[in-house]
């Protein structure tokens, strides 16, 4: 069975930087930086976090879901890095009735508060999300996750090594995986 380890968090939850060193661990894998194919949206993007954006991202997740399972399918241990909170996951569970040869782990990076959001305002990249409203409002959002509060990982005194390392044993445990429809 081929991992897909779907790695979600606020923006500054390390997301990004953990996954590559996850990925590092690998002797074949994929990480996906799901930024990018919202960067590919040439014309007309609207700004993810905003409430209109809403059929957009459905529709990017549905791409992202369907590439990552198809990289997995083909043998690659397969890292999503990304903003994929609970209300993006029928998307996976969809490919995953198609994907049965696939096992899908969720993993919530959270910081506390206050830290994830002085790690996200000291990116640099010019297109980097720096403006404290909407990543504390996505923050918020994987404040509480119900049933799955127990796929999350408190990245606030770690560095990104030691999270990855912390990621790459849960994985490894089987305790992050979800249960999907084959």
């Amino acid at each position: 069975m081929t991992e897909l380890i779907i790695l979600s968090g606020s923006p500054g939850s390390g997301k990004s930087t953990v996954a590559r060193l996850l990925a590092e661990r690998y002797e074949r894998c994929v990480h996906l930086h799901t930024d990018d194919f919202w960067h590919v949206i040439v014309r007309g993007a609207i700004p993810a976090y905003l409430s209109e954006s809403d059929a957009q991202n459905q529709t990017v997740v549905a791409a992202i879901a369907a590439a990552a399972f198809e990289y997995a399918a083909g043998g690659f241990p397969t890292i999503v890095d990304g903003v994929v909170g609970p209300w993006m996951l029928p998307h996976y569970r969809r490919e995953a009735a198609r994907h049965p040869g696939v096992a899908v782990h969720y993993l919530v990076l959270r910081p506390d508060r206050e830290t994830a959001l002085r790690r996200a305002q000291q990116r640099t990249a010019p297109d980097a999300l720096v403006d404290a409203e909407p990543i504390l409002g996505l923050w918020d959002q994987f404040a509480e996750l119900g049933e799955l509060q127990g796929h999350t990982v408190d990245t606030t005194r770690m560095d990104a090594e030691a999270s990855a390392a912390e990621v790459f044993a849960l994985v490894a445990s089987g305790r992050m995986r979800l249960e999907l429809p084959h």
